[in-house]
């Protein structure tokens, strides 16, 4: 069944009729993010409750009982300042939260209501192609903070918490793969840093295009609850033609947002305090190397990405 709410704020009204009972709270303020540009945590309901309290994220619309196109009060304000784009997105402990994945695959991977989500992002979710996609190359689809960017350090610019190696790593790639940049956080964010950071008009490369977390879905599991995750169908279903999971591969430093492909992630150490360890980062040079090696092949799908290093090492004696 589907659920269709109009949401009020600022003055206006934002119908919503893409949702099923099945998703939850979360995913109607990522609807919501993606109409409104307010984001999720900065969002408050009214009138959105459960025996009497405020409905949490991962409650299900279903479990709401909301009759045809009710009507529900928004309060939030969007980002609307440089500053507020350039700063640290709000405070979270993902990184330290962050749990192993295995365990839960199984019972997320294959869920018929998590293959509905994907589905509805690759007919709603709009891609700003920035370069073409080029045929026959493989995919390469990048996290920002921790994994290109040390997004919690204080610095005069962004220049100084960029990964080391980045538009070396960027360069390398660049020959065998379409690289697509995908973010948690809002397209306003994602867009300001890449052009802080000198991705965007990069000479030596081009990004193909940049996915942020309206791009995302939810999905529950097991024992963690209701988690956000980063769907590569999502790419699959806008570009079969091109892209599929036997040439993808995506790095992220937080190991559940593979959850919907584990066998095309591969979790990068995060780059945290950037003054301290810039020196001693090798993480991407080592990477690139890796790249490089599986870019030889047809087929990724038998690759175990979590012993990366030992692959690259035994490549490297022979």
């Amino acid at each position: 069944m589907s659920v269709s709410v109009i949401i009020k704020w600022g003055g206006q009204e934002y119908s919503i009729s893409t949702l099923s009972e099945e998703d939850t709270v979360l995913d109607l303020k990522q609807s919501i993010k993606s109409l409104t540009g307010v984001l999720p945590e900065r969002q408050k309901l009214l009138g959105l409750k459960v025996k009497g309290k405020p409905a949490e994220d991962e409650v299900k619309l279903g479990s709401l009982k909301l009759k045809p196109n009710t009507k529900i009060m928004m309060m939030g304000s969007r980002e609307e300042s440089l500053e507020d784009v350039l700063a640290p997105p709000p405070e979270n402990d993902d990184v330290v939260n962050d749990f192993d994945i295995e365990e839960e695959v199984i019972e997320v991977e294959n869920r018929e209501e998590n293959l509905a989500k994907i589905a509805r992002r690759v007919k709603d979710y709009k891609v700003e192609e920035m370069n073409p996609p080029r045929e026959g190359k493989r995919l390469l689809v990048l996290d920002v903070d921790y994994t290109l960017f040390d997004h919690k350090s204080c610095a005069e610019t962004g220049q100084e918490l960029m990964r080391p190696f980045l538009h070396e790593f960027l360069t390398s790639a660049f020959e065998d793969y379409d690289i697509v940049i995908w973010s948690a956080t809002s397209m306003k964010w994602i867009d300001a840093k890449m052009k802080e950071l000198g991705v965007t008009d990069n000479p030596n490369y081009k990004i193909t295009f940049m996915l942020d977390s309206a791009a995302m879905i939810t999905v529950h599991t097991p024992k963690r609850g209701v988690v956000e995750v980063k769907p590569l169908g999502v790419i699959w279903g806008k570009y079969s033609e091109f892209y599929s999971k036997r040439n993808t591969i995506m790095f992220d430093d937080i190991g559940r947002n593979f959850l919907m492909n584990p066998q095309n992630g591969l979790k990068i150490r995060p780059f945290m305090k950037a003054h301290l360890n810039r020196e001693k980062d090798k993480e991407l040079f080592k990477l690139s190397q890796y790249l490089k090696e599986i870019a030889k092949l047809e087929d990724f799908s038998f690759l175990n990405h979590k012993h990366w290093e030992r692959y690259l090492s035994k490549k490297q004696s022979q």
